[in-house]
């Protein structure tokens, strides 16, 4: 709610120019900051096969530079394509004697179909997207902490194929140059496995992030 207010007060603030409607053959390029704040929950964590009693993990979230690009396959529908740099999260743990169990970097590219349902010349051009998202991650590392409790450990998590919906906002600042607001929701479960001296720990997320950007664009 805070940051549809935070939008709605900037989209308030922009200078709103006349636009020509996107047209089948358009491409538009976006950059800016993008937020992905996962809704995560877990299983129970497992030691050597056997659960933990009300034990879960948490993702925190992470800001880096979000890229997202639109071509226009007819008057009303684009295929759109969000890229970003790496996210780097931390990951936490509750209920098993350490807070702190890694850090780990993943890419989310998304492929949505973009519907633009304002025809005409209109300097606000609202857009609804379906897709799908495939996350890898990599540059995994334990914690000190988890180190310290379970000797030196490693840890790796799957790759995640989902779906993805999306929500945003092109508003023109002239004939080329835009304004853009946009939310994703991605489908994104992961399987993390740690091996340490102590036992295979195993532990199944949903991390399934809200993603929010914020940044420029310009139609070609």
């Amino acid at each position: 709610m805070k940051r549809s207010i935070l939008v709605a007060a900037l989209l308030s603030t922009l200078p709103f120019a006349s636009a020509s409607a996107y047209e089948a053959g358009d491409l538009i390029l976006r950059a800016g900051a993008a937020n992905a704040n996962p809704d995560a929950s877990s299983s129970e964590v497992r030691l050597a096969g056997a659960g933990i009693a009300g034990s879960s993990v948490d993702v925190d979230d992470n800001t880096q530079l979000g890229l997202t690009g639109t071509y226009m396959i007819s008057d009303s529908l684009g295929i759109g394509l969000l890229a970003a740099t790496p996210f780097k999260h931390e990951v936490s743990a509750s209920g098993i004697g350490i807070s702190k169990v890694a850090t780990v970097e993943h890419l989310p590219p998304t492929l949505t179909l973009q519907y633009f349902p304002i025809k005409g010349d209109t300097p606000v051009q609202p857009y609804f997207g379906l897709g799908v998202n495939y996350t890898t991650f990599f540059s995994e590392e334990t914690s000190d902490e988890l180190n310290g409790a379970l000797g030196d450990s490693d840890i790796s998590l799957d790759d995640s194929f989902g779906l993805a919906l999306e929500a945003g906002v092109d508003v023109a600042l002239n004939q080329n140059w835009i304004f853009n607001a946009a939310i994703w929701r991605l489908d994104l479960d992961t399987d993390a496995t740690i091996n340490s001296p102590a036992g295979q720990v195993t532990v199944d997320v949903e991390v399934d992030p809200w993603v929010y950007m914020l940044g420029l664009g310009y139609k070609f």
